[in-house]
């Protein structure tokens, strides 16, 4: 069983992942969203979620520090693994928090696993299928990388129209620097590949009427990746589902206030 308080490797569906688990409080499992790779800082540890309860993190396979197995992978996969990370924490059943990807695989999960999801945080994701998928990532890989990241932040607050690039350059040269640097040098083309390829199959809406723990569904009013209504579509499928929004685009967790305190009481009452 995993201690506390941990750092390093662990052996999980017959993958090596890289893990850690800290912060205060009852456990959450956090599946970490598209490219998402501990390493990068600031990350989930810095956010109030670990200051009220304790989090438990990996990079999924084909990212960061964990394996990186041949052959392509499914969204079955991802959840085998997070449910093997399950395993290794040892409790009947847990809070569940998916962010973006992470909240597909949240959902593969529950419904491969059900009776081990106490509840199930989803935020900025979608169902695929008859529930409209989130936007086509993988497409961006074929841009240069600044036509790459125009694009994203772009369609990751829809408020930022070719209009408001215009109206805002220095601003929009700031988000530009940052996030041409975001993306580390050392990143596995070939498994970030895997996982966008993997994404663009997923698909869970029309086995979603069968669960039936407490979910929270949380989106963004601005977020292209993730749209309203795909979030609305994920509402509609699920029987104990509720759906807020945010001022905000695909990062509204970070741009309204409001978002982090919402998200700890209905984790501490779920």
């Amino acid at each position: 069983m995993l201690d506390q308080e941990f750092n390093g490797f662990v052996n999980a569906n017959r993958l090596q992942l890289y893990l850690e688990r800290g912060g205060s409080g009852e456990t959450v499992l956090y599946i970490s969203g598209t490219g998402g790779d501990l390493r990068n800082k600031p990350n989930q540890f810095d956010s109030p979620l670990a200051r009220y309860f304790n989090l438990v993190c990996y990079d999924q396979r084909g990212l960061g520090q964990s394996d990186k197995p041949d052959g392509e992978y499914t969204m079955a996969d991802y959840a085998d693994d997070a449910a093997a990370v399950l395993d290794l924490i040892g409790e009947e059943s847990i809070r569940v928090v998916g962010v973006s990807f992470g909240g597909m695989v949240a959902q593969e999960l529950a419904l491969r696993y059900p009776r081990r999801i106490r509840s199930l945080l989803l935020l900025c994701t979608s169902s695929g299928g008859g529930g409209q998928p989130s936007y086509p990532l993988h497409e961006l890989e074929a841009l240069t990388p600044t036509e790459r990241v125009h694009r994203h932040l772009q369609i990751s607050d829809t408020r930022r129209d070719d209009a408001w690039v215009q109206a805002q350059p220095e601003q929009w040269q700031q988000l530009m620097d940052i996030s041409l640097r975001a993306r580390r040098p050392d990143r596995d083309e070939v498994g970030a590949m895997k996982q966008l390829n993997a994404r663009k199959l997923h698909n869970t809406f029309d086995r979603l009427a069968s669960l039936d723990m407490p979910v929270l569904l949380m989106g963004g009013l601005h977020d292209g990746i993730a749209p309203p209504q795909n979030m609305r579509a994920l509402h509609a499928a699920l029987p104990n589902a509720e759906l807020r929004f945010y001022e905000g685009g695909h990062l509204f967790f970070i741009q309204d206030r409001q978002a982090y305190p919402d998200m700890l009481e209905w984790l501490a009452s779920s």
